[in-house]
């Protein structure tokens, strides 16, 4: 039996869900071990794909002082202690983490078990909980480390079936993630009216706290807009954009590349370690995105110059050579089927 662990973000979140998917397929139905804290219980409390969900209480120790930092500390040992009894009610076999504070206690009670623990790293830069047990796991992945077992990211079907060569400019999707980016908001009230003017269309996911306003936004201005909060039917938004104004999580950043979907990326500045824009070079220096930081001077008339400027053609044909289908199956591959050294680390 395997044991999914980690979240607290979407990012960390559609990696879970990848692998559970890919074990669905093959029979094998997982337990998966989250927090109270983030977006865990929204994506999986209920779903029927896991044999058994729990949520236990863990919070980043990131940022914590003193006593506080001591508290959640305990608090991740108590929960360690738990899983252990869970693992042994369910005779897990393997743990997958994705990282994410709600990682840290079925992480280190699988350590405390001798369970094998497999790591995916999602981003450029390693997050603190994923090095911290780097050393002590059997595998660790990624898309990006080259001293790491390198695999495709683990990208759901759908967007590679809505993979296509974007040619010309007609519509621009502007994703500020299952939370919405307020920075993102504003920018798209900037450029809607020059994107209106210049026969483009426009998809706009706006988040949940900013709809009613953006969706307002758009009607007094006469803007015709598809507006949304959050959809689980992005590969559908993404199949009528020719271009994307987006975050740079990780996974954003590797769907839009199965999709062929040139971006415009806008990292989030607080992401620890600054993570989200060192995803986004990795694909700027090779020349197949932009890259606009969120303190910087811009102008949406040239702003949408930049925009034209691109091959479109050429840039989506690169994206979509970038990324395979598969990158869960190589992972499940290796978990079920585990030689002795997996790693390197």
């Amino acid at each position: 039996m395997i044991a999914i662990t980690g979240g607290g973000t979407g990012g960390h979140l559609v990696i879970a869900r990848a692998i559970k998917e890919e074990l669905n397929r093959r029979g094998i139905k997982p337990i998966y071990i989250g927090s109270t804290v983030g977006q865990d219980q929204a994506w999986f409390e209920h779903d029927a794909g896991f044999e058994k969900t729990y949520f236990l209480e863990s919070q980043g120790v990131v940022n914590k002082k003193g006593v506080r930092k001591l508290l959640v500390l305990f608090c991740i040992l108590r929960s360690a202690f738990t899983c252990k009894t869970l693992f042994k009610k369910h005779q897990i076999d393997a743990l997958f983490s994705v990282g994410g504070y709600s990682a840290a206690p079925a992480s280190f009670g699988a350590l405390m078990c001798g369970i094998p623990l497999y790591i995916h790293e999602q981003n450029a830069i390693q997050g603190k909980l994923n090095s911290l047990l780097r050393p002590f796991c059997k595998a660790f992945f990624s898309s990006y480390d080259q001293a790491a077992i390198q695999t495709s990211y683990p990208v759901s079907e759908a967007f590679f079936d809505i993979a296509k060569e974007r040619k010309e400019l007609k519509t621009i999707i502007f994703l500020g993630g299952s939370q919405g980016a307020s920075f993102i908001n504003a920018l798209a009230q900037k450029m809607a009216p020059l994107l209106h003017q210049e026969g483009i269309s426009i998809i706009h996911q706006t988040g949940q706290k900013e709809f009613e306003a953006m969706k307002a936004f758009y009607a007094h201005a006469g803007i015709p807009a598809d507006v949304f909060d959050f959809s689980k039917e992005i590969p559908t938004k993404l199949a009528c954009a020719d271009f994307a104004i987006s975050r740079s999580g990780a996974s954003t950043l590797w769907e839009l590349c199965a999709a062929g979907v040139p971006a415009l990326f806008i990292p989030l500045p607080h992401a620890a370690a600054n993570h989200q824009y060192f995803n986004a070079k990795a694909l700027a220096d090779q020349n197949v995105a932009l890259i606009l930081s969120q303190s910087s001077e811009w102008e949406p008339k040239a702003l949408l110059e930049q925009i034209q400027q691109l091959d479109l053609l050429s840039v989506s044909q690169r994206l979509m050579q970038m990324i395979q289908t598969g990158g869960a199956k190589e992972i499940v591959d290796i978990m079920l089927h585990p030689k002795t050294k997996e790693k390197p680390c």
